[in-house]
């Protein structure tokens, strides 16, 4: 006895299942955007955004009267007008150089205790179990949204009322230090935990299995994994803290002033020197840049983490 299949036709429904799917125009558009041109385009974005620091740079190795002469970019056909004077004369500004000394005084150990400070905490929200962890924490990211200018009067109104002996709070460094970290550490941390509870709990099982502490689990296996997120933090922080102008406008006085209001003063105060302001300036654009040029690679695996396992 025989029987005979019978195979029906394959309708549009099988056909499209077995052509090459459809892209959508989402997709095709994110694929054109990988193109030559659009990177062609982007580096002559990148290009454009340089031309002001390419021209604060010319501009602080000309004279003072050439630049009120004529624009920087007349360097290209009189070349002999460059000259490092300029920078000789802000070098021997008692005021600029105090303000870059303070600038460095004042950054370094605000990244410092934020990047230690932030790490323990994000640990303890990460891995360790206490009463009331996780409300704390929604705390801490409530914090996000408190913007620094509402805290400006209350803390210049408390650091008024600190003196310890003939030191006063405000109008000190240790003063505009303390008000960087305190709004620093909530980004801070909530950067470092959700980094932080993306490591293999395995890892951390088998440290207290061995015998590691609380203390040797975070110094041998957290802070080593944790490297790029916290590299990124730490140029963050730097870079918000070096370019800050605001706090240290109110909470630093003339012997504790940074860089960005020692500029900001010779402004007031002269107006349109600018073959001490441009120095000056570029300068203070100069350190950030090198710092993130040479931390460039723990920002982009910082930036990165998370994203591919």
């Amino acid at each position: 006895m025989t029987s005979e299949t019978t195979t029906a036709p394959a309708g549009p429904a099988q056909k499209g299942v077995a052509g090459a799917p459809r892209r959508s125009v989402a997709s095709r558009i994110v694929n054109r955007l990988g193109g030559g041109a659009v990177q062609i385009g982007l580096i002559l974005i990148a290009v454009i955004w340089l031309v002001p620091t390419f021209g604060l740079f010319i501009a602080s190795l000309r004279s003072q009267t050439d630049n009120n002469d004529s624009g920087w970019w007349k360097i290209f056909t009189k070349p002999a007008e460059l000259t490092l004077k300029n920078y000789s004369d802000v070098l021997s500004n008692d005021d600029m150089t105090s303000g870059f000394v303070n600038t460095i005084l004042i950054t370094v150990p605000t990244t410092i205790l934020v990047v230690v400070i932030a790490s323990l905490a994000a640990y303890a929200f990460a891995w360790i179990e206490f009463p009331g962890r996780d409300w704390l924490f929604l705390v801490v990211v409530g914090l996000l949204v408190v913007p620094i200018q509402v805290g400006l009067i209350p803390i210049a109104k408390l650091y008024s009322g600190i003196h310890v002996g003939g030191f006063k709070m405000f109008g000190s460094i240790p003063g505009v230090i303390l008000f960087h970290v305190a709004y620093g550490l909530p980004f801070a941390i909530f950067l470092l935990r959700n980094y932080f509870a993306g490591i293999p709990r395995d890892l951390l099982e088998a440290a207290r299995m061995d015998g590691g502490t609380e203390w040797t689990i975070f110094r041998r296996v957290i802070f080593p994994l944790g490297g790029p997120a916290i590299a990124s933090l730490g140029i963050f922080q730097f870079l918000w803290v070096w370019n800050d102008m605001l706090i240290a406008l109110i909470f630093a006085n003339r012997d504790s002033q940074p860089l960005t209001v020692a500029i900001q003063q010779q402004v007031r105060q002269f107006g349109s020197n600018i073959d001490v302001i441009a120095p000056g300036a570029f300068l203070s654009l100069i350190v950030p840049l090198a710092v993130f040029f040479a931390f460039q690679r723990y920002f982009v695996q910082g930036v990165l983490a998370g994203s591919v396992k």
